[in-house]
């Protein structure tokens, strides 16, 4: 249920609500006594958090914002971003659609760029559209990336003048916008398939009283038929300013020379005067539920989501971020307890999910959202609303938070030890993030002994509180997507309604955790002895043969600090199943794995393995069969 982004090449990417990535969780950082043989990170709980000492951060006279750091992964490479802080929510009434529009024209033609002649020297330095070249528009921003060689400095060159142009220098000439027009209607066209119908009835209840009701991305194909090219000169020189723009730099490259490209480039971007003022749309609470029910022939799943809009949470000093931690448990914890559910005989659900994160510019959203079976919507939002109300009256249990923890901190660890073997994509995002929405970067030495410290203070009670306070009823909107099929007709207003009365009145018992202490493995193997070993120095491998006949292949690598990779393979697989039984065969893998280890179930086993990084799977292809997983050595 998010709102899209339109980019090149024709893909909607969602403003993806950030459910559990552990970097982006464990920024989220507290209140800490001083560290045993360290110094005290923090003296007071309104201390701002630092910025990562290997981010060069600056502002030019213009007023645009740069963000530079050296990174070696993938070496020779660099990623390039221009972040422009302006989207489709910034468009006049007969500019709807020109944000997108903008972005496709800034590669037919700009200053030093002829037409074509840009794409084709992208092309021809062997920089391919999507995964090197490629940008993005949503409501509030629009951003284009550039992945480029640095082996050859021309290229990089290069790309910081492409880049400048883009930022003032487009042509916007009659002749290519009249061209566009049909790329651009018929990328609308590809999009209306039922989810965009169904979002069509939707998004004005879900952005009810705010201006983001009235400026999808897309636009409005009258006016991408029919306006005038001064209507896209106009959004350009409004809103392409170095006051709304950053550059990001993250590569194999001397920041300092980069550094220097930049101030070259882009102090030649004009400032304003009297620029037009970048407004920050609300979105507004209301205090009824709103409804948002839709279905489609074409439709494929049954899904419902209860949303809940949140004022905009600023996580800018030492407490929120301590707070913010509080909600990632919560939300990580809850989850949990859904996919308990999903693992029941008869499910309410087959997939449920609970998160909360930023929506749009101005608002956060907690959702807890279901993908039903046909008919199912009314039992599978029975279930999520219980199991969200069960944890309001009774909160988590002691053993649900330890484990939980444990999960934070262990991933924690593994991106600590995995420091030097961060891409540089990741770097860019966060800051284009910190640029756009000011999400801070402290830097992975500081998150790591923060969260160290943190995780013991954080109590059940503090999260249940989070509960409390998320699950409201107001500014809430229940959405429902469904096939529309004879016989099985969509469910109405009132019966939704009725779903929440019911929930409120009901007796719920608290959860019961059935975590076992029971060993893992109660009987260690035996091991085999190594009856011969032999080696290929040329490529680094020793293989030995074991007394049992199996041959193990060795290869240490240093692409991970923190990973060991295993596959066990034998010839076989389904081709040799007897007819009769050739699909229980062909499946038994993804059975074995949904039916847990020795005495765990699938849920035990998750329950067993907190804290751990480790994860394996059989397999049965069609001419072999094996095991196949990983782990860090700490837990081989």
């Amino acid at each position: 249920m998010n709102p899209p982004r339109k980019g090149r090449p024709n893909t909607m990417r969602p403003n993806m609500i950030r459910l559990g990535v552990i970097h982006t969780i464990l920024l989220l950082l507290g209140i800490t006594p001083p560290l045993s043989g360290q110094e005290q990170l923090f003296s007071s709980p309104n201390d701002p958090l630092p910025v990562d000492p290997d981010v060069v951060v600056g502002t030019l006279e213009n007023g645009l914002r740069y963000y530079v750091r050296g990174n070696t992964q993938p070496e020779n490479r660099a990623e390039l971003r221009l972040v422009v802080n302006v989207g489709s929510v910034l468009e006049d009434d007969d500019q709807q659609g020109l944000a997108h529009f903008l972005e496709h024209m800034a590669f037919n033609g700009t200053a030093n760029f002829q037409k074509q002649e840009l794409v084709d020297y992208l092309e021809s330095v062997g920089m391919e559209f999507g995964p090197e070249v490629n940008a993005y528009t949503s409501f509030d921003e629009t951003v284009y990336m550039l992945q480029v060689p640095t082996d050859d400095p021309a290229i990089l060159a290069k790309a910081f003048q492409i880049m400048e142009d883009w930022a003032h220098l487009v042509s916007l000439e009659p002749e290519e916008i009249e061209k566009e027009r049909g790329v651009v209607i018929e990328e609308w066209r590809l999009g209306r398939g039922a989810q965009a119908r169904m979002a069509d009835k939707q998004y004005p209840v879900l952005f009810h009283g705010s201006r983001y009701a009235d400026r999808l991305i897309i636009g409005k194909v009258d006016i991408l038929e029919t306006f005038p090219p001064e209507a896209i000169s106009r959004f350009y020189e409004d809103w392409y300013r170095p006051d709304l723009m950053a550059i990001v730099a993250v590569g194999d490259f001397d920041p300092s020379a980069v550094e220097a490209s930049i101030r070259e480039h882009f102090s030649r971007v004009p400032a304003r005067e009297n620029p037009r003022p970048r407004v920050v749309y609300d979105l507004p609470g209301h205090d009824e539920t709103l409804y948002a029910i839709a279905g489609d022939p074409e439709a494929n799943t049954n899904q419902v989501a209860l949303v809940y809009k949140q004022p905009l949470g600023h996580v800018e000093t030492i407490a929120a971020y301590r707070q913010r931690l509080v909600e990632i448990l919560f939300n990580g914890m809850l989850n949990g307890r859904m996919f308990e559910l999903t693992q029941q005989a008869d499910p309410p659900f087959a997939a449920g999910m609970a998160g909360q994160g930023r929506f749009v510019r101005s608002a956060e959203i907690f959702q807890l959202a279901a993908i039903v079976s046909e008919g199912g919507i009314q039992r599978g939002m029975k279930a999520l609303l219980t199991e969200a109300e069960r944890v309001s009256r009774h909160g988590f249990t002691a053993s649900e938070l330890e484990r939980q923890k444990a999960d934070v901190l262990r991933s924690m660890e593994q991106s600590f030890a995995e420091r030097a073997n961060q891409p540089s994509a990741r770097y860019a995002s966060e800051y284009v993030n910190h640029f756009l929405q000011g999400e801070p970067f402290p830097g992975i030495e500081f998150e790591y002994r923060a969260t160290q410290a943190l995780l013991p203070t954080i109590s059940v009670e503090e999260v249940t509180r989070v509960a409390q306070s998320w699950l409201v009823d107001h500014s809430r909107v229940v959405m429902v997507n469904a096939p529309e099929k004879e016989g099985t007709p969509l469910p109405v207003e009132t019966e939704l309604s009725a779903i929440f009365q019911e929930t409120v009145a009901a007796e719920i018992e608290p959860y019961v955790d059935t975590a076992t202490e029971e060993a893992l493995l109660p009987v260690v193997p035996t091991p085999s002895s190594v009856v011969e070993e032999t080696t290929i120095p040329e490529v680094g491998i020793t293989e030995w043969t074991l007394g049992n006949g199996v041959r193990v292949v060795l290869k240490p690598t240093d692409f991970k600090d923190d990973e060991v990779l295993v596959q066990a393979v034998s010839p076989g697989g389904y081709s040799l199943s007897p007819l009769e039984i050739h699909m229980s065969a062909s499946n038994a893998g993804q059975m074995v794995s949904l039916g847990g280890v020795g005495a765990f179930g699938t849920v035990d086993l998750q329950k067993k393995l907190a804290g751990k990084a480790v994860g394996v799977s059989p397999f049965i292809g069609e001419l072999n069969e094996g095991l196949s997983g990983g782990a860090s050595p700490k837990d081989m």
